[in-house]
Order: C-alpha cells, then structure tokens, then sequence
C-alpha cells in the first residue's frame, strides 16, 4: 500500500506525536508498505532513527510571511524553497515559544480555511508534488489541525484522507479569542472533508465526537504502540526498603499542563507523612524557553520545602539516556492537569517495569485498566497524589507486582508493530468502500 503521511513538527521540541508518528510509519515499512513521512511546518524530532523525508511542506517561516504580507502569496515556487531549508527551518523553529498568541491564532484560523486561506500556495505545492512523486492510495493527516488541507487533496488526487487525533483541544483552548471560536467553527466544517479519524484512546474518540460533531463510527481507536529496542529484557529490580532511596520520576515536557509542580507538591505531603523512608524524586523531559520560568519555580518551591536536596531534573536527554533514567525509578507519575489522550510516557516507563501513579481522567484509567501496571487518584488533588505514592513508596510487593503486570502487557499488546497491523486494517476497510 503507498501511504503519504503528513506530519506537523513540532518546533525543535520531543514531542509525543512525532514519536508516535515516526513509530507507525517505520513500523509500516517494515510490513512491506511505502510511506514517505512527510514534514509539515518544522523538521520532525523524535528519539529514534528518523524516517521522515528532508523536505518540509507548508515551511514555518512561509507560513508566517504569507500570513503577514500578502506579496509572498504570489511569490515564485523556487524562491519560497530557499526558506524551506530544514536547517533553517530548524534555526527559526528556536524562537517559537516568542510567538504572538494572536499571530498563532490568526494563522490557524488561516490554515483550516485550506485552498481559501492565506497559505493557499502551499497547498497547491504539496499536491503537486503528491501527484507527481507519490501517487498515493491513502494520505494520512497526523492532526485534524491539517483538516484545511484534505478537501482539496481529495479532489486533486481522488484518494480518501485519514485524520490523526493526538490532542487537538488543549492547542485550540489556548488561543485568545476570536481566534478560538473561528478555529473550532473550521474545524467542525472542515472535519466533514475527512473519511475517518484515529484517537489513541477510547476517552479521546468519545470526547471528539461532540468537539468534532461527527458520528462515533468515523473515529477508530488504535492504542499506540511502541518501538521497544532497547527496553527489551527482564523490568528492573524492584528497590527493596533496604535499598534507599526510593525514587518517584516524571517525564514529559516541563510544561504547567503535565504536572509536574502538583507532584512536587504531593512530593511534599508525601515527606510529611509518618514512617515514610528515605525517597528522592527525578524530572527529566524536554524544556523549551516558555518552560524555565516554571521549572525555576518548582526550584524555589522545594528549597522553600527543604526539599532541594531530594528534588533534580535531569535534562532533555537522548533515547538511550531516557531509558536508563525510566529503568533508574521505583515509581513513576505524570499528573497532567488535562485529560491526556497519548499516555506514552507511562507506557515507556511500564515498558521497563516502573509502576505509576496517575490521575482518574484522560487515558490513564484505560492503561491502568488494559496493563494492570498503577494505580490511579483524583486529577488535581496533591493530597490524593501522595496516597496513592505513598501506598507503592511503603508496598516493594505492590510496586514489584504492579510493575511485572504493567511490563509483560506493554511487550505483548503495545508494539509497533500490533499499531501498524491495526491501522492498516483501517485504512484496508476505508479503500474497500472506494
């Protein structure tokens, strides 16, 4: 099957969806199909050996200038690909967190309105370049935020158009108005354009039927899988109380929506707590220039606690410094302050056998429930975060056994490669009704 698969980048940041990404198209491939991962905006970024191609469409810093001057709308094509270059591209991508809110929102609003927006060129480039080069059967869009584009591939290239949902919501709800409401307003009409969406949990595909005002059987569920080299063998020792200290881990961008500063808090409580032994809690993730701020005040927060000493971040780090660290807790926790619909960092963590504790919202119960590998506790209540740290901090068995479950789970039902055959039987049944 020839399969395009546009994905968004992410601005020189890890992120979730271009692992994700990267992941099912590598996956796909090595099942004998052809899938040119295809970059939109910025380079991708992921951890592993990156499949995408060298070229970027619809290029950020195009983007940007055509939205704010209507005279690089009418610019020649070979001009426009000296901003494309992905070094560049990825120099430029440096100062996005200093992008205007309402420039972002504008610019949305523009690219969902597709072949009626101001980055109109861009798309006539990218479907060009479809029929010429790839001649595809399926595309699939990464993000539904890419909606704008699928009524006229559509009709350019007669072949049907899958959206991707990794977490569309918590991008839109943070642009200023009017933006916001314009932006949903397209996405709801321009949603209609596509032939079926995939979500990565049953929570998201339920919570964007009414976001998205499609029926429930557009939206297919595939759990997402993982590329597991590295993390094969037997999970890690559980630390025994005689071993100390005990380790409780987050990782996931430093950003106020995953959570981080309620763990340090229920961190706090926990240290508070009677015959709790000696423990330290670990941070690592991706930090970007609009996340030293907040990790600055985590900081200050626990050398006001006296907790300083327990408390350190690690750093960004590659995918095997990301494994050592996972493989290097007791506990791990993301207690993201919105309904996570990915979960993919407590998969890689249950990956090397490190039990979690999450919030009762968003995928978490759906992996508490499908691995048996954590507990879960009331979103955004530090106290009820602590309790449920505390009951694996003081139980090795309970953290050994949650630990066993959540591992041999992941290894069996959460492979690339179960991701792939999954969404190829998707994209199978969308083709036997053309």
């Amino acid at each position: 099957m020839k399969i395009a698969y546009i994905a968004a980048g992410a601005a020189g940041m890890y992120c979730g969806a271009c692992i994700h990404d990267n992941t099912l198209a590598t996956a796909l491939a090595q099942l004998g199909h052809d899938v040119p991962l295809i970059p939109t905006y910025t380079p991708t970024r992921t951890d592993e050996a990156n499949v995408s191609l060298p070229r970027v469409f619809f290029g950020g810093i195009n983007v940007f200038l055509q939205q704010k001057f209507a005279l690089f709308r009418h610019t020649p094509w070979w001009l426009d690909r000296a901003f494309d270059s992905p070094a560049l591209l990825r120099l430029a991508s440096r100062f996005a967190d200093r992008t205007n809110p309402a420039e972002l929102g504008a610019l949305t609003v523009s690219m969902l309105r597709g072949e009626g927006g101001n980055q109109r060129k861009e798309l006539r480039k990218l479907i060009a370049w479809l029929k010429q080069e790839v001649r595809p059967q399926i595309v699939c869009l990464t993000n539904a935020l890419l909606a704008g584009m699928a009524r006229e591939i559509r009709r350019e290239l007669r072949v049907p158009v899958v959206c991707g949902l990794p977490g569309e919501d918590v991008f839109l709800d943070g642009l200023p108005e009017p933006s916001q409401s314009q932006a949903r307003a397209l996405l709801r009409e321009r949603c209609s354009d596509a032939d079926a969406f995939i979500a990565m949990s049953r929570y998201y595909a339920g919570f964007m039927v009414e976001f998205l005002g499609v029926p429930r059987d557009r939206i297919h569920v595939v759990r997402p899988g993982l590329n597991l080299d590295g993390f094969a063998g037997n999970p890690r020792t559980p630390n025994p109380e005689s071993r100390t200290p005990i380790t409780i881990g987050f990782f996931a961008r430093l950003a106020p929506e995953k959570g981080l500063h309620l763990l340090c808090e229920a961190y706090r409580l926990l240290r508070q707590m009677p015959d709790v032994g000696p423990t330290r809690l670990r941070a690592g993730g991706y930090l970007g220039e609009s996340g030293r701020a907040y990790l600055e005040k985590i900081r200050r927060d626990m050398t006001t606690w006296g907790l300083a000493e327990q408390f350190d971040y690690a750093g960004e780090l590659d995918r095997a410094g990301k494994i050592e660290f996972l493989r290097g807790l007791d506990v791990f926790s993301m207690p993201a302050t919105y309904p996570e619909p990915k979960g993919l960092p407590v998969l890689e963590a249950l990956a090397c056998g490190v039990p979690f504790v999450g919030p009762a919202h968003g995928v978490f119960p759906e992996l508490a429930e499908a691995t048996g590998g954590g507990l879960l506790a009331k979103p955004d209540d530090p106290r009820a975060l602590a309790d449920g740290l505390a009951r694996l901090v003081a139980d090795a068995r309970l953290r050994e056994e949650l630990g066993r479950r959540g591992h041999e789970t992941v290894h069996r039902d959460f492979t690339a490669a179960r991701m792939a055959e999954e969404t190829l039987e998707i994209f199978r049944r969308i083709l036997a009704k053309q």
